[in-house]
This record gives structure tokens, sequence and C-alpha cells, in this order.
């Protein structure tokens, strides 16, 4: 850990944490009539988008509209006639769904808010964050261009696109041997999801369709060019996906190094005249933006953002040690500081990164709720199937009843939750999910339970990496679907030992989406006046209980004995994950 150095709060005097909604200070030429304002947040998940309209002075959500993206995650061909299967580990998307989610969410929320287009004054974006495209220098994607459409690397990539992991190795590698000091801000190690290593994967198996790229942007940057007219790259994404510390990208001869045909990348792909502060105006909607939007043209468009990120706000976690977890498909973990470390095994740290004033710290879990749906697709028995449908409950409701009461342990496992690699703190997606204790006897059930036990003995992990490297967590929030599984959180209270707070709405990143655009159109002074006004949450609304706490840290030890051993790092541990993966990858051994 470097020794930390204090950040002023350049002139930004944070709110004082309070629960209940309160009005901010407005500004800018709305008018006196503030319950007539409105704007309009959309969150793009990674199966569909999410719009609200959301007023203005107190954060009230009038409307919501969902539109699935046709295509979804492309994960085994491309969905066009003739397609081969995708390699292993391939996780892609189509940026027309994106478009066609972005005009019928915002319509159908306007719809549904029942306000006029008029009334609404800015809108804000956010997205699930190292989604990539390349693009032609005008923003048209690579697998728009008809005779490139036929090719997997001219698709976007989509965040859990996994198949760059040896690139990521390599970067990592790289930066240690020249004692590069921007890789200690990503805990010492590079996701194979971020962007340079996507980006070296496009270069080396398909040379053409990267020589092809102009431009290479975050999904969450190119949707708001489609919004504006505008190439803008935003501080956050910029910051803890694109290598970009203390004002540049890694250098020329870094690049080259890695491969020389990689030299340019950053000057001639990336590089914009300047960052774009988080809450900031990238533009005004143009007459194509409001044609597929249905909203005026001319309204402000805010900077874009990363779905977890936008979410502080919105849930009221914008204060230092205020340890928020997005928890979804996947869990992002982020935490403002005012102090600068290294923490080792965390996604980075970014100047700005969350809001204007204190470092943004990140981490993560990369299959959260995705294991969960992985089991539950497994099959269960039709008894089970049966009598929940009986009882009007979803199998996962149903699954986490049938073991309310039992003590932590009845069932003899413990899981490791790395079906989806590991993002935080081993950043190695070439591992996998481990399952121990299984018997004859074991019941679905308990498996279940075990895995949603894994996912919070994960987070702790994450927790106390963040306190050892000198970050105190002073309070857990938890926002996403999934904090609406009651078992979930109360597991989540148990294994941490400490109170879960839980964001009011159910639709967090679109309303912090929405908070920024409110700051981008001049309604509040800025992203922390704007949370005050417009954030809610509900404060320590599960709290741990002590004698499920003692026996969870049992528990928890021997998690982390499986997760120092099946590692593959160091004295003691075992590779094997890494050696079966090698072999799957290969199409197994001789035949």
């Amino acid at each position: 850990m470097t020794p930390g150095r204090n950040r002023r709060q350049q002139d930004q005097q944070l709110p004082e944490e309070a629960d209940v909604m309160t009005t901010g200070h407005t500004v800018g030429p709305v008018g006196d009539d503030m319950t007539s304002v409105t704007v309009v947040g959309v969150d793009f998940g990674t199966l569909s988008a999410r719009a609200v309209v959301v007023r203005a002075d107190d954060g009230a959500e009038l409307g919501t509209g969902v539109a699935e993206y046709a295509s979804g995650a492309i994960e085994r061909a491309l969905p066009i006639a003739g397609a081969g299967v995708l390699p292993p580990d391939w996780a892609l998307q189509d940026p027309y769904d994106w478009r066609s989610a972005l005009g019928s969410a915002v319509r159908a929320a306007l719809a549904d808010a029942g306000v006029a287009p008029e009334s609404v004054v800015g809108i804000g974006t956010d997205f699930t964050a190292c989604t990539f495209l390349p693009t032609l220098a005008d923003g048209t994607p690579l697998c728009e261009v008809p005779d490139l459409r036929e090719r997997p690397h001219a698709w976007p990539k989509l965040w859990k696109h996994h198949a760059a992991q040896d690139q990521a190795d390599r970067i990592t590698d790289l930066a240690h041997a020249g004692d590069e000091s921007w890789i200690a801000r990503y805990g010492g190690r590079i996701s194979s999801e971020w962007q340079f290593a996507k980006a070296l994967q496009v270069l080396e198996e398909d040379p053409a369709v990267y020589r092809r790229s102009a431009r290479w942007i975050e999904a969450a940057d190119w949707i708001i060019w489609q919004l504006t007219g505008n190439e803008t790259r935003n501080a956050c994404t910029a910051g803890y996906k694109g290598i970009y510390q203390d004002g540049q990208y890694p250098s020329r001869e870094y690049l080259a190094a890695l491969n020389p045909g990689f030299a340019d990348f950053a000057e001639t792909r990336l590089a914009v005249a300047e960052l774009s502060a988080l809450g900031s105006r990238a533009g005004s909607l143009t007459a194509a933006g409001a044609a597929l939007t249905g909203l005026p043209e001319g309204i402000a468009v805010a900077t874009g953002n990363v779905d977890a990120h936008v979410t502080a706000p919105a849930a009221r976690a914008i204060d230092p040690g205020q340890m928020l977890a997005i928890m979804g498909t996947s869990t992002c973990h982020v935490m403002n500081g005012s102090v600068l470390n290294d923490v080792p095994g965390i996604c980075g740290v970014v100047d700005g990164g969350i809001i204007a004033g204190l470092y943004g710290y990140e981490a993560g879990q990369s299959a959260v709720g995705d294991i969960f749906a992985w089991w539950i697709g497994q099959g269960l028995p039709d008894d089970y199937t049966a009598d929940a449908a009986g009882k009007g409950q979803n199998l996962h409701d149903y699954l986490a009843q049938r073991t309310r009461g039992r003590a932590p342990g009845y069932h003899g496992l413990v899981a490791l939750d790395w079906m989806g690699g590991n993002r935080s703190i081993l950043v190695d997606h070439h591992l996998s999910g481990v399952i121990v204790g299984l018997t004859l006897a074991t019941p679905p059930e308990d498996v279940y339970q075990a895995l949603l036990e894994s996912t919070a003995y994960g987070t702790r992990m994450i927790v106390e990496a963040f306190e050892a490297g000198g970050l105190p967590v002073t309070e857990f929030v938890v926002a996403g679907g999934l904090k609406r599984n009651h078992a979930l959180m109360q597991i989540y209270a148990d294994v941490l030992r400490r109170p879960v707070s839980v964001a009011s709405s159910d639709q967090a990143p679109a309303v912090g989406s929405a908070i920024h655009a409110a700051v981008a159109a001049g309604v509040h002074a800025d992203v922390a006046a704007a949370a005050k006004a417009m954030g809610r949450k509900e404060h320590a609304l599960y709290l741990p209980d002590a004698g499920r706490a003692d026996a969870y840290d049992v528990l928890f030890g021997e998690y982390r004995t499986l997760h120092d051993y099946f590692a593959g790092r160091g004295a003691g541990s075992n590779d094997v994950l890494h050696r079966l993966r090698r072999l799957r990858n290969a199409g197994g051994g001789a035949s």
C-alpha cells in the first residue's frame, strides 16, 4: 500500500447523511414551478434498457419503461444466417438493440408517467461498463459495415466477454516488469474485461478488423454520440476500464512492447480533447435523438456513466466509507475515499470516478445472480416445481423458503463463487466454480443455499481487502435487482457482521442517471446536492444475528482456505482449475 494522501474536496461540502427525502438547492433556467420539471434516466443493462421519468426537485419516480434487447447477450453464434459457433468465453451484443431499446423504453416511460415530453429538461444514461465497440470515424459500428458483419471481432464485446485473459495477463506482467506506476491503481492486475485487453485481442486475432477501426469506444460513450452528435469520453470508464491515470493513457513505448501494431492505439483510437466530468453536459439532444426518443430537441444530455457508479447518488452512498454493492447478474462494489491508497486486487481507483472531490474505488464479482439462475436452470424435481406453483412462489423464493430457520453449516457445503471467474480480489477469469461437501443426500435447496452464501463470502473478501488497504467500510448499501431477495440480504448481514442498508428505488441506476441529467440541465448545482434532493435509501434494513454471524465466521474460514488453495498462486495452492480450463478450451484430451 502506498502512503495515503489527503484529497482536497475542491470547495464542495458533501451533504450530511440523511435517509428522508429533502429538497435541494435548484439553479438554472427552469422557472419557479419545479414540480413541473422532469428528467429522464436510462439504464442499459446486460439484457434490457430501463428508463424512468423522475421529478427533478425531489426524485419522485413518475413512470418506468423497459425494453428487452432482441439478441440479448450473444454467446453462442452471431444473429445472422449461417453464423458459426463462437469460441468459449465470448459474449457480444448488437448496437441496433441499444438504439431500439432506448427509443422504446423512453417512450414507454413517458406514457407511464403521463407527462408531456415538453416537461423533460434533460436525459442521462448509464451502461454496463467494459462493453466496447470498434467504429468508423463517424461512429458507425464495424458490425454494421456490410463486409465486416460476419466477422465476430467487428461486434461489440459485452462486459462478460472473458476471452482476452491471455492478453490481460501479458498487460499485467509487462506493467510489473517495467515498473509502470499505473498498475498499482488497479490492484496490481488488469482484467480481461477491460478495454486494452479486448482491443489487443482484436489486433492479434483479426488484424483486418483492427485496422478498419478508426475509434474504439465504450458503449456508455457511444450512445451519447448517437444522442448528441458529439464524441465524448467520460472520466469514469476511461479511468476504471481504460487505464487512464494522472492525465494519460499507457505510453506508446509500453504499448509497442505488447505488440508493435498496438503502439498508437491510445493516440489514434481513444484520444479526445479532454475527458468529460460526471454530471457535465455532453451536448444537446439532436433532431435524430429527439425522433428516436420522443423527447424535445435541444434538451441537455448528461455525460455517459457506468451503471454501478451512477447508482451511488441514487442510493445516498457518496460519502467516504459507504460501500455500495450493485447486485444483479454480477456485483460491482464502489466506494468513495478521501485518501489515495493502493488496494491489491481491486478493479481500480479514479480521482472523481464516482463524484468530484473524492477518490472513487471499485471492486466486483463477475457472477452473482447468474450463479443462482444457473442452478435453477439445471432443473428441479417435478414435485418442487409443482409445489412452488401451488404456493404462488418463484423458484428462488421457494428454495430459500425450504431452508428457512436452519443453522449455518447445516448442509455441510462450501462453494467458491467463481462460475464467471474472479473479478476481485484475484482478477482471474480463468478460474471456475467449486462446490465442496456434496453427498447423495444433498437436495437442491442445500446447493442453492451454499451458492447464496458463496457470494456473501466473496463480498467479505472484498470488504476485508478494502479495510486492510486503509479504507474502512462504515456502511454497506445494496442496490440492484437482488435487493429484493430477502434471504440473500440477511445472509449478507450475517456473513459481513454488519447492517445492510438498501436503496429505495427498484431502478436505482436509472434514477442515478436522472440525477446526473438534472445536474447537466442546471436544475441542481452538483451531484452531491442532487443526491441529497433526489436519492433515497432504507438505512440498516437488515441487521446481523450474532449467533448466525459466529457460525458464518467458521464457514468463511473454510471458504478462505479453498479460495487460497484453488487460486493457483504461491506455495500450497493448486493450479487444477487453470489446467481444466486449458483442456476445455483445447476441446478436451485425446479421443
